[in-house]
C-alpha cells in the first residue's frame, strides 16, 4: 500500500495494479486479461452493471481500467470525501464479480467490435505489427486485445482460473495520491479487501530475443503507416535516462531532428515521432511516421540518415541542453495531477522495488552527457539490429512495398 499526500488538492486518485497482462497468457487464451478487465464491471453478487455505473456517478467518480502487456490496472479519481465508497465499489467488483454467462456473451460481442475497430486503425495496428516482427514467437510480441479466434473460445471457467492464478494479494500493488492520510487509506484497504486471500505463483519466462526483419501488410488506406526501430531497454536498465534524452533529440517533440527535417523542412509527413516502450526484461525503440504512399521510400531514407547522424556525430551542447530541459519540463508537468503521481508510485514499486523521486529523475537526466547519447545510439542502432513494419495500400501499388523494402534493406546492407 503506497500513498503520497499532495497538499492543496481536494481529490484522491487510487490505482489497483495487478501484475497480469497479455505476456502471461497461454497462447490459446490470448486476450483473456483484457476480456476479464471488462467483465469486472459487468455485475457482482449485489450490483448489476448499471448499478456499478450509477454508484460511480453517485460519488462523481471517474472509474476506469486498462490492460497492457504486463499489468491490468483499475483506477478511480474522486473527491477525498468519497474515497471510502470508491474503494468499496472496487472491492465488490474484484472480489464478488458473478461472471454471469449472459454478461460474458454480451461482452464477447463488444470486444469483437473493439478488435474490428482496432483493425480500422492502421496507425495503432502497425505498432503491434512491429512488436510481432521484432519479438516474433515471444509472448511480448502479441497484441494485448487478442484475436477473434481466441476471444470467441474463452469460457467462464477460463476466467475463474485466471482470477485464481493471478488476482492474489501478493500480485497486487495499491497506490493512492492526493488529499489523504496514509493510515486512513491503509485502514480502508484493510477493511474492504479483507476477503482477498491466497498467493500467486511467480511466472518465469525467457526474456525476448529480438530479431531484425521486415514486415508489410496490405490495407487499402490513404496513407502508409511505418514503424522503424529496434530492441530497446528493460524498465530497470539505468541507461533509460540516456535513452529518454536520445528519444527527445531524435523524435520527441516539434524541435526534434525527425520532425524538423522530414515534416517542417520537406513536408513529407503530418505525423512523425519516436518513442521507447519498456518492460521487465526488454523493450522497443520505435520511430513512427504516416505519409502518402509515394513518399514512403524517401521518409525511410531520411529517417535512417538521422539515425546514422546520431551514431556518428556528438550532439552539440545547445541542442543537448534544450532536449534535457524539454524532457524535464514534460516530466514535471506530467506529474502535476493526482493520477500521474499515483501511477509513478505504482510503477516505481512494480518495476524497481523502491520509490524513484522526481528529484532523482531530474538529477539522472541532468547527468546525461553528449558522449552518453552518442554511445547509446551506437549500441541501439547497429544496422543489423534494425527492423521495419509498414501497413498501406500495397495491393493497389505493386511497386510500393518493394521500393520501401529496398530503401530499408539497401541501408542495412551498406552499413553492415
Amino acid at each position: 500500500m503506497l500513498t503520497e499526500r499532495i497538499p492543496h488538492v481536494r481529490t484522491v486518485a487510487v490505482g489497483i495494479w495487478v501484475s497480469v497482462g497479455s505476456r502471461y497468457e497461454p497462447v490459446e487464451q490470448h486476450g483473456i486479461s483484457h476480456f476479464l478487465e471488462h467483465l469486472f464491471f459487468k455485475g457482482t453478487a449485489t450490483r448489476s452493471a448499471l448499478e456499478i455505473a450509477q454508484a460511480a456517478d453517485d460519488i462523481g467518480g471517474q472509474m476506469n481500467a486498462f490492460t497492457d502487456r504486463e499489468q491490468t490496472v483499475f483506477y478511480v479519481k474522486v473527491l477525498s470525501s468519497h474515497l471510502d465508497r470508491a474503494l468499496e465499489i472496487y472491492a465488490d467488483m474484484l472480489l464478488h464479480s458473478t461472471l454471469a454467462e449472459e454478461s460474458i456473451e454480451r461482452e464477447r460481442q463488444v470486444i469483437a467490435e473493439e478488435i474490428k475497430s482496432y483493425e480500422d486503425s492502421p496507425d495503432e495496428l502497425v505498432q503491434d505489427l512491429f512488436a510481432q516482427t521484432v519479438w516474433n514467437g515471444h509472448q511480448l510480441g502479441r497484441p494485448v486485445i487478442g484475436t477473434l479466434l481466441t476471444v470467441n473460445r474463452l469460457t467462464r471457467n477460463d476466467f475463474i482460473a485466471h482470477i485464481r492464478r493471478f488476482y492474489r494479494p501478493n500480485n497486487v500493488v495499491i497506490a493512492a495520491a492526493g488529499d489523504l492520510e496514509h493510515d486512513q487509506v491503509a485502514a480502508l484497504v484493510t477493511r474492504h479487501f479483507a476477503g482477498w486471500e491466497g498467493a500467486a505463483d511467480p511466472v518465469v519466462q525467457a526474456p525476448p530475443r529480438p530479431q531484425a526483419d521486415v514486415a508489410t501488410r496490405t490495407k487499402e488506406t490513404e496513407q502508409v503507416h511505418l514503424c522503424l526501430g529496434t530492441q530497446g531497454l528493460a524498465q530497470a536498465d539505468e541507461r533509460r535516462y540516456t535513452l529518454s534524452v536520445l528519444d527527445h533529440l531524435l523524435g520527441g517533440g516539434m524541435s526534434s531532428r525527425l520532425f524538423q527535417e522530414i515534416r517542417e523542412r520537406r513536408g513529407l509527413v503530418y505525423s512523425i515521432a519516436s518513442y521507447a516502450a519498456s518492460y521487465r526484461d526488454g523493450g522497443l525503440f520505435v520511430v513512427y511516421a504516416g505519409m502518402s504512399p509515394d513518399a514512403g521510400p524517401e521518409v525511410i531514407r531520411l529517417t535512417l540518415e538521422e539515425i546514422e547522424k546520431m551514431k556518428l556525430h556528438r550532439v552539440d551542447d545547445a541542442e543537448l541542453h534544450r532536449a534535457k530541459e524539454s524532457l524535464k519540463g514534460g516530466l514535471m508537468l506530467g506529474l502535476e495531477s493526482t493520477g500521474s503521481r499515483m501511477s509513478m508510485l505504482a510503477r516505481s514499486e512494480v518495476y524497481h522495488g523502491r520509490q524513484i523521486t522526481l528529484d532523482e529523475l531530474i538529477a539522472k537526466v541532468d547527468a546525461v552527457t553528449a558522449e552518453d547519447v552518442q554511445r547509446m545510439a551506437g549500441d541501439l542502432f547497429p544496422a543489423g539490429r534494425l527492423s521495419m513494419a509498414a501497413i498501406g495500400p500495397f495491393r493497389s501499388d505493386g511497386h510500393l512495398a518493394a521500393s520501401m523494402r529496398k530503401a530499408f534493406e539497401g541501408y542495412v546492407e551498406a552499413k553492415a
